[in-house]
């Protein structure tokens, strides 16, 4: 990414406000957006001009970008370093045509999938398959990693659909988690999901073993009991499911991009398969949108662009992605997985060193709460941290709009304060109006300073539905592929994760005692030692 131009286009803009670009335009807010349907992305409050605007398009023809985006839709394996095609978008390829990989259409089996998935999820919430006891009440999908951030975050996030059974996820391994969660269910009426590719990640296998005793133990039955999302149907058999209870996917379909296939049935099972297509279509919407829309129309495309001039031009190292919104509330750490596992790299595609910064720090909490907690640094701390806002016109609580209309209030509001501030002088007013004067007036006044000139953007849209969750989600998507090819790395492998899964397992047996930790370094081996001298 050639970024001469945008650096010296920033210099030169160093005594510039954002608060200057609206004076300076009236329309500047309608300029600067971009619509889907109706979800609109305001990204007015940025110091991004026409001209920077401009330049931002430009690198995605330098980059080859509209070749890259149908190279990926298309089938073509652009997960290089694996071998693997990128088609997250044929499980929401409802009334698409054909999407080959290797010569085959891949289509005929996600279509049957999914038919599978709706069957097997409303034979289970009209009670057709049941528990030993009787229908089932709850369900407890075991998963990490992309196979629980999704389903989680769209379970909350759908929680007014949500007619079915009961949904608990358990992702860590820490016993905590799945004896907290087991503790309150009956194992007579509880659906078991183990959702894992390969059948073999540990953390979910350890957890899907304590389940079945589980289960096993309290009366239940975990061959009529347990479904799995998984490819390997040798181990899914070996461990008691049934065939039919199995749902693969391919391994074109990453884990932090699967929450639309098969790995999203406990959604499915959660809001019913009418409200789960609606998600798709929502997600197919914005793919249409994305493959179609002009660069300076085109939401994706621009919210990744925002983002690009923010780290990789400003060099602000941190993204916070902010709800207004308490059902998004795995949203962040849902963001937070796919920006960082997919664009958290030091090596571009050809092998060499990245000449430039990677994907920022993702992070972020639902307003209002965070106002109470972290907002004090994004409003005065030394560092800018630009802001992803998100908010619905309306709430689902008709009887409580009084309730959203201030949600909506504080919202804006933060988004108006990052960029006025407040400067000296108008704080030493207000101290002046409490009756403060000479030095302490001066004193206080200072602590009351706001910098202002902070950038954020908004994303609102009418109400969050099934389908308006499905384009949220779709839009981030693409958003990290822009950025991704960009940067010109491989968005789509995670080599990040492999050496503390191997050294964890080479640890196994030294933490169990089996092994000295000979030819360990000096923290590690005292760190183990402790734990063996206070463990039970």
């Amino acid at each position: 990414m050639q970024l001469d131009t945008l650096n010296a286009l920033a210099a030169a803009r160093k005594d510039q406000t954002i608060l200057d670009l609206f004076g300076n335009d009236a329309n500047r807010a309608q300029a600067f957006s971009a619509a889907t349907g109706d979800l609109l992305f305001d990204y007015s409050k940025t110091l991004i001009d026409a001209e920077i605007r401009e330049a931002l398009t430009d690198l995605c023809n330098a980059a080859g970008l509209a070749e890259r985006r149908e190279a990926m839709f298309s089938g073509a394996k652009i997960n290089e370093t694996e071998g693997r095609a990128v088609l997250h978008t044929a499980l929401r390829n409802l009334d698409g045509g054909p999407v080959e990989v290797d010569g085959l259409d891949v289509m005929p089996e996600v279509l049957d999938t999914l038919h599978r998935m709706r069957v097997f999820a409303e034979e289970v919430r009209g009670g057709a398959i049941s528990g030993v006891g009787g229908s089932f009440t709850d369900v407890v999908n075991i998963g990490i990693g992309g196979s629980d951030l999704g389903p989680v975050m769209a379970t909350y996030a759908l929680a007014p659909y949500h007619d079915g059974p009961r949904l608990h996820y358990v992702s860590n391994v820490d016993g905590a988690h799945i004896a907290d969660t087991l503790r309150q269910l009956d194992p007579t009426r509880t659906l078991v999901i183990v959702a894992s590719k390969t059948f073999t990640t540990i953390e979910t296998m350890t957890n899907a073993r304590t389940a079945r005793a589980w289960m096993a133990d309290g009366g239940g039955d975990p061959t009529q009991q347990f479904a799995a999302v998984s490819s390997a149907v040798d181990k899914t058999q070996a461990f008691g499911i049934p065939s039919e209870r199995v749902f693969g996917f391919a391994d074109w379909v990453g884990g932090r991009y699967s929450v639309w296939g098969p790995v999203g049935l406990p959604v499915m099972i959660a809001v019913g398969s009418n409200a789960f297509d609606a998600f798709l279509r929502g997600a197919q919407a914005m793919d249409v949108h994305f493959r179609a829309a002009d660069w300076a129309e085109n939401t994706p495309v621009m919210l990744a662009l925002v983002g690009v001039w923010h780290r990789q031009v400003l060099g602000h190292a941190s993204r916070a992605v902010l709800p207004y919104d308490q059902r998004l509330l795995r949203l962040p750490a849902y963001f937070q997985q796919l920006e960082m596992e997919s664009n958290g790299k030091s090596v571009a595609m050809d092998g060499s060193a990245l000449t430039m910064p990677s994907g920022p720090v993702v992070w972020g909490e639902p307003g209002t709460n965070g106002q109470h907690a972290f907002y004090q640094l994004i409003h005065q701390g030394t560092d800018v941290i630009p802001c992803e806002f998100m908010v619905a016109a309306e709430g689902h609580e008709p009887e409580l709009t009084h309730h959203h209309r201030l949600l909506l209030a504080n919202c804006l509001a933060q988004s108006e304060a990052l960029m006025r501030g407040r400067s000296l002088d108008e704080a030493r007013q207000r101290m002046a109006d409490k009756g403060l004067t000479g030095d302490e007036l001066d004193r206080q006044a200072r602590h009351r300073v706001f910098p202002g000139n902070r950038p954020s953007s908004t994303l609102i849209y009418p109400k969050l539905t099934p389908f308006v969750l499905g384009q949220i989600i779709a839009l981030y998507e693409h958003r990290v592929f822009v950025e991704g090819v960009l940067l010109g790395i491989n968005s789509f492998d995670q080599w990040g994760v492999e050496l503390g899964k191997e050294l964890a397992t080479s640890l196994g047996p030294i933490v169990d005692g089996e092994e000295g930790a000979e030819g360990k370094d000096g923290s590690t081996a005292a760190l183990v030692a402790y734990a063996m001298r206070h463990r039970d």
